[in-house]
């Protein structure tokens, strides 16, 4: 999912209304296109994908068959699973291109959901509802609208026997948001290479902020993310007694560990996206901390712009690699010394860094070679940066103009966490698209009751298939 980083960003600016006016209430209302894309991504979003109760197999299986239903033959669909993981399979599929020289252009989106539980929401998570110019219901953001709009996107190629120079593909993955369990997309990557192989791909991550007030303030293009990576600390001590304490304590080992970290500054560093980012961002803002993200950007060495740049959270995160204490746990029994003490340190590391890099940092801070620090997952790629290309960025200022006059377009790197890791990291660049919009309160994903506005589904859809006509031509 997006971050919401570009709308504290750009939180000045004031643009035109939301783009495009979308019937709401009924079906009807829609173009027949429309009610087409309706009808799967209904389907798709009352489909159960969670870890816990759901079945992405079935939901791929869905959109193979009306791929099929649309022309697509046995050897351009190719639904995956694997016997481990037998319900969270994904699917493939290829359009055909006329060029034999251009490399194929891959649509990447996940199926599956973070789990809700229905005594917590107002109204069925699985269940699309329309209320007050919204649609409701689990994964209808995340990303659910993106997974609809590819699969629709080439069905509508389909139908209209569109013929595009560059191949287009389709990967529609389960396990961006368990993928401790089973992640599609790193499993296509690092075993079905040739199925996927593309000279680049568009993700989510990216898409438009609004002020919540019906106001577009930005669209963004996500290009490159950090690192995520979790350390897990360990203190041990033969314990004993509590009624005869020392000072060697596991406890206070780890605690003193933590303080080390929390006080601790990785260097900051710039990319080009991120330089891109500080520059378009910060003269949006039209405010101190604005001409600050301005200066920074242009002297990277400017220590008082960034004083006032770090003072925000987001910015201060974007600007280096960042380690935080998520998790702890110590002891045995109240009235015992504690013999085991762990903590789990969460970095989300600046593209370019290894785990191990960091990994080694973190000792060099704590100072303590009797804590031992691991990997708790040691799985991870590199994270590396797309480039800027103007043959990938230009079609998409291009028609943000178009879709979305006035608003400005801004590349960023996301503090998060998507697939596209995997996919960069065996050499697809990966971008987060402009397109569809959100409020300022993330529109409940990965929480209660999320959200898409009418408006944007329909719009953002409209832009998205533009976008991959264009990249395709």
């Amino acid at each position: 999912m997006k971050s919401t980083i570009l709308a504290f960003a750009v939180a000045a600016l004031v643009a035109g209304p939301a783009a495009g006016q979308v019937p709401t209430g009924t079906m009807a209302a829609l173009r027949p296109d429309q009610q087409q894309f309706f009808s799967l991504y209904k389907e798709l979003v009352e489909t159960d994908t969670s870890v816990t109760t759901g079945d992405c197999t079935q939901a791929a299986a869905q959109i193979g068959a009306r791929l099929k239903a649309a022309g697509f033959s046995d050897d351009q669909v190719t639904q995956f699973s694997v016997p481990d993981h037998p319900k969270e399979g994904g699917i493939v599929a290829v359009y055909p291109g006329t060029s034999d020289t251009l490399k194929p252009l891959l649509l990447l989106a996940h199926i599956d959901v973070v789990t809700a539980k229905r005594a917590d929401w107002v109204r069925d998570p699985y269940k699309l509802v329309e209320e007050n110019g919204y649609y409701y219901a689990r994964g209808i953001a995340d990303d659910k609208f993106m997974a609809a709009t590819w699969a629709d996107t080439l069905i509508r190629f389909k139908q209209a026997a569109y013929k595009p120079a560059r191949t287009v593909k389709m990967a529609l993955t389960c396990g961006e948001e368990t993928d401790t369990a089973f992640n599609g997309a790193k499993y296509l990557a690092n075993n079905k290479r040739d199925l996927i192989d593309a000279a680049f791909a568009l993700n989510e991550g990216g898409g438009g902020d609004t002020d919540g007030k019906g106001h577009i303030i930005d669209q963004s293009i996500q290009v490159g993310e950090k690192l995520y990576q979790d350390y897990k600390l360990v203190a041990t001590n033969p314990g004993g007694h509590s009624s005869q304490p020392v000072r060697d304590n596991a406890i206070y080992a780890i605690s003193d560990a933590l303080l080390k970290i929390r006080d601790h500054e990785f260097p900051q560093q710039f990319s080009d996206t991120t330089r891109v980012f500080f520059e378009r961002a910060g003269a949006a803002r039209k405010d101190a901390l604005g001409a600050a993200m301005i200066a920074l950007a242009k002297d990277p060495n400017d220590a008082k712009a960034a004083a006032v740049v770090n003072t925000d959270k987001g910015y201060h995160s974007m600007l280096r690699t960042t380690c935080v204490a998520t998790m702890i746990d110590g002891g045995h029994a109240v009235n015992a010394l504690p013999q085991r003490t762990e903590a789990n340190v969460n970095c989300r590391i600046f593209p370019g860094h290894t785990p191990a890099e960091i990994q080694g940092e973190l000792a060099k801070v704590i100072g303590n070679p009797k804590i031992s620090i691991d990997l708790a997952r040691k799985d991870k790629p590199v994270a590396k940066m797309p480039a800027l290309d103007p043959a990938i960025i230009g079609p998409m200022e291009t028609l943000s103009a178009k879709y979305f006059p006035g608003v400005p377009v801004i590349p960023s790197m996301s503090t998060g966490a998507t697939d596209g890791l995997y996919l960069s990291a065996v050499g697809i660049p990966t971008y987060g698209v402009p397109g569809a919009w959100f409020d300022p309160d993330g529109n409940g994903a990965h929480g209660l009751n999320e959200r898409l506005e009418v408006r944007s589904v329909y719009v953002g859809r409209d832009y998205l298939f533009d976008l991959v006509k264009a990249l395709a031509e």
